[in-house]
């Protein structure tokens, strides 16, 4: 139905739920390892953990007040149109279609085939990551096609499954304690010195980790309690989040040990193989599987929101601004992300290295919006001083400023990682690409608009 609209029928717990399966995603089995490569010690490695709660929670009370000022399906698209202008906007629901959801929903779908292909029940060969992220792919936008509520019950059993997967770390972990299996190395470096100039470093993987969060501002329409419901789910989602993360970092310094830990290229791996025994792989893979199946079924249902609320407001991308009222979803949009997240996938299968090819062509693009939405909340404050807001950030203007800052962080961190690389790789070529591309299709919009208006 092309006049239909979202209504408010979601539960905070439900958008708590979402946003626990967007941001547990894989990262979590890789970071942690990173994180303490560059940590320098015990100490350092929590505190890392812990201040990228505190970024995060910073960057969400700077959400909160612009979903519950400013509610709309399309989530930041609407905060940056509001503080920006609408070719802004247009630019940012371009890069969430093309490049940020898209080429989120790809990548975890190749971490979904690169751990299960690697188990010998699942091997499928060398094109065996790129088909069961093809599959992943279809599976969940069919799934996602039924409608929100329909299969409330299957997405909370999924995000579910993501958090037992963490959990298992966790019994791991304990059960090595309780039979007395000391750590692999000692946890060394655990003085309260002055942390390495690595820190930084560490920093920037624990953020990569904690990503996410920012996409359920798209259900800000769809919340019931309008006036709190948003801030509640923030708060409760970021505290469960930075809970799980602290379990993981404590059950793979517990069983590996941080030079261990430090050292490893697969510590979920390494953790449950010297827990429960060689043959441990195939829960491995589950467990990882699991958390990127639960990332990729909440990003298909934030992401094609913005590209729905974008083509509410540009007639010229069609059917993708209709809203079934009946399923309660965009499902032009979904089917869109869809097509385009599956080509993705078949960039990632051209190149051999698909996972990192669309990391590459991911990211660059994310905190750059990100970047933006923090600064909508100042620059909103000042030309809708008059606007009502259930929720306001406390400490302002410190809060946004925080949040701005860290993110300007990760942008620079993320150009220069790519500016050190000795062969820059496709990916991140292709996303200037598609971003290029974007201004193309800006332009191409408001000429057929200013065409049709004048006719």
């Amino acid at each position: 139905m092309t006049g239909a609209a979202p209504r408010r029928h979601i539960s905070t717990a439900y958008v708590v739920m979402l946003a626990v399966g967007m941001v547990v995603g894989a990262g979590i089995f890789r970071a942690p390892a990173e994180a303490a490569a560059n940590a320098g010690s015990v100490f350092w490695l929590y505190a890392a953990w812990l201040l990228g709660g505190l970024l995060t929670f910073a960057g969400a009370l700077c959400y909160s007040e612009l979903a519950s000022a400013f509610p709309s399906a399309g989530g930041d698209y609407h905060f940056l149109g509001l503080a920006y202008g609408r070719r802004v906007a247009f630019l940012f629901a371009w890069g969430r279609f093309a490049i940020i959801n898209s080429g989120s929903i790809a990548f975890l779908g190749f971490v979904i085939g690169d751990y299960l292909n690697v188990v010998p029940q699942f091997h499928l060969g060398a094109d065996g990551p790129a088909l069961y992220a093809a599959l992943s792919v279809v599976a969940f936008t069919l799934f996602n096609l039924r409608g929100t509520y329909r299969d409330a019950a299957a997405n909370y059993s999924v995000t579910g499954l993501e958090v037992i997967g963490l959990l298992m770390m966790g019994a791991a972990a304990l059960w090595l304690a309780l039979t007395g299996v000391p750590p692999l190395t000692a946890q060394t470096g655990s003085s309260l010195a002055a942390p390495p100039a690595s820190f930084g470093l560490s920093l920037v993987f624990v953020l990569l980790a904690y990503g996410g969060w920012s996409e359920i501002a798209t259900l800000s329409a769809e919340v019931k309690d309008a006036r709190h419901g948003m801030a509640r789910a923030h708060t409760i989602s970021i505290l469960l989040i930075t809970l799980l993360y602290l379990l993981v970092n404590w059950a793979f310094l517990r069983g590996l040990g941080f030079e261990g830990l430090a050292a490893s290229r697969a510590p979920a791996a390494d953790l449950m193989g010297r827990a429960f025994g060689p043959n441990a792989g195939l829960l491995i893979a589950l467990a990882v599987a699991c958390a990127a199946a639960t990332s990729i079924n909440a990003t298909i249902i934030v992401g094609a929101r913005t590209t729905y609320a974008a083509a509410r407001d540009f007639p010229a991308l069609g059917l993708l601004g209709r809203w079934d009222e009946q399923r309660g979803i965009p499902a032009p949009a979904i089917w869109a992300q869809g097509a385009v997240s599956l080509a993705l996938v078949g960039l990632g299968a051209w190149t051999r290295n698909g996972f990192q090819t669309i990391v590459d062509y991911t990211f660059p693009a994310f905190w750059l919006f990100l970047t933006l939405s923090g600064g909508a909340l100042i620059v909103l404050r000042f030309t809708r001083r008059n606007a009502p807001r259930p929720f306001k950030t406390p400490l302002y203007p410190l809060t946004p400023l925080i949040f701005i800052a860290s993110s300007v962080y990760m942008l620079i961190s993320s150009l220069a990682y790519l500016a050190s690389l000795d062969n820059p790789r496709l990916g991140a070529f292709a996303g200037l690409g598609v971003l290029v591309l974007g201004c193309i299709a800006l332009f191409a919009a408001e000429w057929r608009a200013r065409a049709g208006g004048a006719r």
